[in-house]
């Protein structure tokens, strides 16, 4: 696994979240229609439980920090916090150039 497959998990990851606070939660609550909560709800699960796995596997083959693997995990549970990660992952992913 590389850094890449931990920006598209996180990328999936994100938009499962936010399509589970946008549109199944209120469909649930405001117009009292559950359906979506039990199906997109699952598959965030899921993509949840792949981006810590794949964050855990990327850092240790990275060899980052534990702040950087802490910081996959808070940005996980916040709405579009994986999309900032991603943002962080994007700018360590790119070859330092010393002039």
């Amino acid at each position: 696994m590389n850094i890449q497959s931990l920006r598209v998990v996180g990328f999936l990851e994100g938009l499962s979240f936010l399509a589970l606070l946008l549109i199944a939660m209120p469909l649930k609550y405001i117009w009292g229609n559950p359906i979506l909560v039990k199906y997109v709800g699952m598959g965030h699960g899921v993509l949840f439980i792949a981006f810590l796995v794949v964050q855990f596997v990327v850092c240790e083959k990275q060899k980052w920090s534990i702040q950087v693997f802490l910081m996959g995990v808070i940005a996980s549970i916040l709405p579009f916090g994986p999309f900032i990660f991603d943002a962080k992952l994007k700018k360590m992913a790119q070859p330092q150039v010393k002039v």
